[in-house]
């Protein structure tokens, strides 16, 4: 049954009347029944670490929705937490870590291999779901990529430019490596553990991978990734990885070839036409609407979207989102946007 399901089809290869779809943060605060639960959990990381109410708010766009796969509920900041970081979310602000930005932060850091028990409660929210889905839904799990991950623990929070961890990249760069290091080695740990609990396909979110330039690119978000894709291939022989090097602008083309990934997530910063001229050549690409549409939706959601489905129609696709959706979508639109892309299926 497995290979029946549409998104592994296109993760294949394999191009498909109507594309599969499924979209970032489909589990979040633009659902009200998200929220609901949210109250209950009583704090994110509460929420993400009670695989319960994690199975819970997974499954709620699923329900609601019907997409092609559900994505793991958990968050790119656990492996850092996972390795010893303090994390807490400021409400109305979002994250802040502990800093590492020092040898002696570095050194208290645990080994990647001492990560799992931190996070059992997130494997058994993957083996929760892997029982739960309905039979023709894909169940992804995810990490954040080793820079952007490192760019939190770096600024201990989000930046706008990503200046510190740029700053030490260039002032301390065999510390910087170090971590960097640490954390591929911690996310290869954490992808396989979701694999072995039941997600049949990972992804990889370097959310801040375009302020990567030239060769810093290739070095510090390329070759993490084709270090996790071959090792998860080596782990879980045939499981496919989605990477996606958001912004990443020219660097998209090549990157299923330099990384072994099966699918490269799009944004919406590239036209359609060109990343199907450039990157859908060289295997599956998943995007890429912009998430502004399931705010303001209308005329402009249901053009864009027949859009992005006729360029990408000659090759394997993924549709979803070129960001993650924004807590202000409105939840209808959402519904337009799949019944779009899904217009022309016979039921």
């Amino acid at each position: 049954m497995g290979q029946q399901k549409t998104i592994l089809r296109a993760l294949a290869g394999e191009t498909l009347d109507v594309p599969p779809i499924w979209m970032m943060r489909q589990a979040g605060r633009y659902l009200p029944e998200y929220r609901a639960t949210r109250a209950e959990a009583g704090d994110f990381l509460s929420l993400c670490y009670n695989p319960e109410l994690a199975t819970e708010v997974t499954l709620q766009p699923i329900r609601r929705y019907g997409f092609d796969a559900a994505i793991l509920f958990a968050d790119i900041l656990l492996v850092p937490q996972a390795l010893g970081a303090d994390v807490w979310f400021v409400t109305g602000e979002g994250p802040r870590l502990s800093t590492i930005t020092s040898a002696e932060d570095f050194a208290k850091l645990a080994p990647a291999s001492d990560i799992h028990e931190t996070l059992n409660p997130i494997y058994q929210t993957v083996r929760n779901l892997a029982g739960a889905l309905p039979r023709e839904t894909t169940l992804i799990g995810f990490a954040g990529a080793p820079w952007t991950v490192a760019t939190y623990m770096i600024a201990g929070r989000g930046t706008p430019d990503q200046g510190p961890a740029h700053a030490l990249k260039a002032e301390n760069t065999a510390l910087f490596e170090a971590l960097l290091a640490r954390i591929t080695e911690a996310t290869i740990e954490y992808l396989s553990a979701q694999i072995e609990a039941g997600a049949e396909v990972v992804k990889i979110f370097d959310s801040w991978a375009g302020s990567l330039k030239g060769a810093d690119f290739d070095k510090y978000a390329l070759e993490p990734a084709r270090q996790i894709t071959a090792a998860l291939k080596a782990r879980h022989p045939g499981i496919p990885v989605i990477g996606f090097p958001r912004e990443a602008g020219e660097k998209y083309i090549g990157f299923h070839a330099a990384t072994g990934v099966d699918c490269v997530a799009l944004d919406n910063s590239v036209a359609p036409d060109w990343a199907a001229e450039h990157v859908q050549s060289a295997g599956c690409v998943q995007g890429n609407l912009a998430s502004s549409h399931m705010v303001t939706g209308g005329a402009d959601l249901v053009t864009e979207t027949r859009k992005i489905v006729t360029a990408f129609s000659k090759g394997p696709h993924i549709f979803n989102l070129g960001h993650g959706i924004t807590p202000d979508a409105n939840p209808d639109n959402v519904q337009l946007m799949i019944d779009t892309v899904r217009e022309g299926r016979i039921a």
